[in-house]
């Protein structure tokens, strides 16, 4: 294997659970996003990869950076991201977090608790959405926000695939002290069905991942840019949706994953639900400056 590119997935944005630089961004936006995400793409990939050794994996990784850095161009999706860093005049801090975070993956299975889950979502998803901020020249306030949202949606994604990491990398992200509290070990993910007390255990996670969603308040409302703000918006609403989903659904037998039709659905209601907020907003504001003059 020679480059981090032989062990791609072929997976592309399009396929992530939630969007990515979709046609809601403007265009001029949209490029460094997606070379942001082409590079965080071949890193996941080699650190997901079946059969590639951990050494093998970390020396893809490490090489990623190397070219990220400027020290070769060994890596084209990492000659892709420092290119567009650089137009931009960005940082390649919040991409070096993502890769601490996929090192994390090929060395570390197994979380202690909830507070040891969310200090891995520190890397392997807030850093995303600060990239898109900062991409966006948005305050560094809206980060606390951010944060949050970004954490929600890398449990949720654990909670839909927690069947999949056990059984193709024996990877489990679901605390486990939460486990321990229903008597359940994580065979359990192994199991055709899952047993009660893994239903409750997943329950009391999308239950406290709905919780810091509702904490955060909508980021969407804090962003500046209108076009920013309604694809946040979409991605708010379909994380209450998916959580919604995995109350109701066990997610070792049954889909856990929203059909295109639906997404579209509640994409709609996302930026209905966006418009409505920021109309109301200029319609406050006005009234204030009424009263003021």
């Amino acid at each position: 294997m020679t480059t981090a590119a032989d062990a791609g997935s072929g997976k592309t944005h399009r396929d992530e659970n939630f969007p990515v630089a979709s046609r809601l961004i403007a265009p001029r936006h949209r490029a460094p996003i997606l070379a942001f995400y082409g590079f965080v793409r071949a890193a996941d990939d080699v650190a997901d990869h079946p059969t590639l050794a951990a050494p093998d994996k970390l020396a893809l990784i490490d090489r990623l950076e190397a070219t990220l850095l400027g020290r070769n161009d060994a890596e084209p999706a990492g000659v892709r991201l420092r290119v567009a860093l650089a137009e931009r005049g960005l940082s390649p801090r919040h991409a070096q977090d993502l890769l601490t975070a996929f090192r994390l993956d090929v060395t570390k299975r197994r979380y202690r608790d909830w507070d040891d889950l969310l200090g891995y979502c520190a890397y392997s998803a807030m850093p995303v959405g600060r990239f898109v901020l900062d991409v966006h020249g948005e305050d560094r306030g809206t980060w606390p926000a951010n944060d949050a949202l970004c954490a929600a949606l890398q449990v949720i994604n654990h909670l839909q695939d927690c069947a999949l990491d056990y059984r193709r990398l024996d990877r489990v992200y679901i605390p486990l002290d939460v486990l321990e509290r229903e008597h359940e070990g994580v065979v359990a993910l192994g199991q055709s069905h899952a047993t009660p007390g893994l239903r409750r255990t997943i329950g009391h996670l999308a239950e406290r991942t709905a919780a810091m969603l509702t904490e955060a308040g909508p980021l969407s409302s804090k962003v500046a840019n209108l076009r920013l703000g309604l694809e946040v918006a979409v991605i708010e609403r379909l994380a209450h949706t998916l959580i919604g989903t995995l109350l109701r659904r066990d997610p070792l037998c049954e889909r856990v994953h929203l059909s295109k039709p639906r997404v579209a659905g509640v994409t709609l209601v996302g930026i209905a639900e966006e418009l409505g907020r920021r109309a109301r907003r200029s319609r406050r504001v006005a009234i204030h400056k009424a009263q003021d003059a």
